[in-house]
């Protein structure tokens, strides 16, 4: 069994108020809120501090923000005369780029590449050639089959360090390669 703490005296606690005093602190004191300030205040009795040996432990850094889902880039983002334009290919892309004959790994550097030479350039709407998609309904191989890049492209879009810089994506006009190829809309430069 332990023995309850014995307090301080007095010439231990009124020390120990000029030591407090002179302290400062290492966080700012918490805002007080409505709710806090009408709740009343309960003084807890002034306890020594804990004798520690060495260096003072850092309060432990605040747990990370969690971060927004990711918008799919196949949704929002355009208003609809954008969206009308692409449908009927009256606007021609600033910037193609071809991921035929690449592997995986070579396409998405390919992209990532081609998209930081796109953006360099001011480019607003960039061809993405990826090919035709092979049909299966086996979603789990879809990195081993043909049509491997293009059922990867949104992933890695959406993943990439352009991801902020893409306002939409969306399926090419027959007249730019159709199944094969996807629009992917730039956000203006501010």
């Amino acid at each position: 069994m332990s023995k309850p703490p014995r307090g301080l005296t007095p010439e231990e606690a009124e020390l120990w108020a000029r030591v407090a005093v002179t302290v400062k602190p290492l966080r700012r004191p918490p805002v007080r809120t409505a709710a806090a300030a009408a709740a009343p205040a309960v003084s807890a009795p002034l306890a020594p501090p804990p004798r520690i040996r060495g260096r003072v432990p850092e309060p432990p850094p605040p747990p990370p923000r969690p971060s927004a889902p990711p918008r799919p880039l196949d949704r929002h983002g355009l208003d609809a005369s954008w969206d009308r334009k692409l449908a009927k290919a009256a606007i021609a892309p600033d910037f193609t780029l071809d991921l035929h004959g690449h592997n995986l790994d070579s396409a998405h550097a390919r992209l990532d590449h081609g998209l930081t030479q796109a953006v360099a350039m001011g480019a607003r709407l960039v061809l993405l050639v990826t090919g035709r998609p092979r049909p299966s309904d086996d979603h789990a191989s879809r990195g081993d089959r043909r049509g491997a890049i293009r059922a990867k492209v949104l992933d890695w879009l959406a993943a990439g360090p352009h991801a902020s810089r893409i306002a939409a994506v969306r399926p090419a006009h027959p007249r730019h390669g159709g199944a094969g190829a996807v629009y992917i809309v730039l956000k203006r430069p501010r």
